[in-house]
């Protein structure tokens, strides 16, 4: 089977350049050297491995995509761009018909699935690529859904600590805690405690001082009302790596869709893990 031909895009961002590097040395994957940047980038490429990846400003990239689909045909979009791109970028990968692999957050998330579902293409939209810790909500999805009140009467406290850079609290942690609240837990989004300090960080937390700069540490903890029985849930990611193994598995689901005819529909990494 030819590889995938695909593009990322929100080069030369961190989470963007680490999933390019991945998806270069991918064997199932082949990396086209394009990227639709963002207008306060000044320069005109980034290296990637062993490749120059040129990058897109916003007044050019329909004139491009156009070029490129002439050029290569079919090829999926991988974005890592910025919260404020996302509805107008999704508006144009479906105007282009190309289908995308969305894993930034933020924009009108009911928009972007309606702009999916009216288009000839289908989308894996996903918050969060990370295989392992979407199967951890999706558990704790199912705590909650079939034990109501399993937890009633405990007491909850969270903690977690991401890079300086992330101004808002972990999305994760909030999907989580919700799942507690459903099972009896009285506890509000508010009380998770949020750290971005990188020297409490390390000296506190005790996260390598190679990771403040990307990471997601989260812990869970929960004491019965009498103290006399724990559980605590933890999971502690360092870098960026383990988003590029689930973006990868992502976009080879999302061809195996495309093949498959599938169009107008959105699929989440649930829907990967399964596939």
């Amino acid at each position: 089977m030819e590889p995938i031909k695909i593009i990322i895009n929100g080069l030369p961002g961190n989470v963007a350049t680490t999933i390019a590097t991945h998806a270069n040395k991918d064997p199932r994957i082949s990396l086209l050297p394009y990227s639709l940047t963002g207008p306060e980038i000044d320069i005109a490429q980034v290296p990637i491995h062993d490749m120059l990846v040129e990058l897109i400003p916003p007044d050019r990239c329909d004139e491009r995509l156009q070029t490129l689909r002439r050029q290569y045909g079919d090829f999926i979009c991988v974005d890592f761009t910025h919260p404020t791109a996302v509805n107008a970028n999704a508006e144009r990968y479906c105007r282009h018909h190309l289908p995308f692999v969305m894993g930034t957050t933020g924009g009108d998330r009911a928009e972007l699935v309606e702009q999916v579902e009216m288009s000839d293409i289908c989308a894996v939209i996903a918050p969060n690529m990370a295989k392992q810790i979407v199967g951890f909500q999706a558990m704790m999805e199912y705590a909650a859904a079939t034990f109501p009140g399993l937890f009633k009467g405990y007491r909850l406290s969270v903690r977690e600590s991401h890079q300086a850079g992330k101004a808002d609290t972990s999305g994760t942690a909030k999907a989580v805690v919700d799942s507690f609240m459903r099972m009896g837990v009285d506890f509000s989004m508010e009380q998770i405690v949020k750290e971005r300090d990188p020297a409490i960080q390390h000296e506190q937390w005790g996260i390598p001082k190679d990771y403040l700069s990307g990471h997601g540490w989260h812990t869970y903890h929960l004491t019965s009302a009498d103290g006399t029985v724990a559980f605590e849930f933890q999971h502690n990611v360092n870098g960026r790596e383990i988003y590029a193994e689930g973006t990868l598995d992502a976009i080879c689901f999302l061809a195996g869709r495309r093949r498959a005819g599938e169009n107008g529909r959105v699929f989440s990494m649930i829907d990967v893990l399964k596939g």
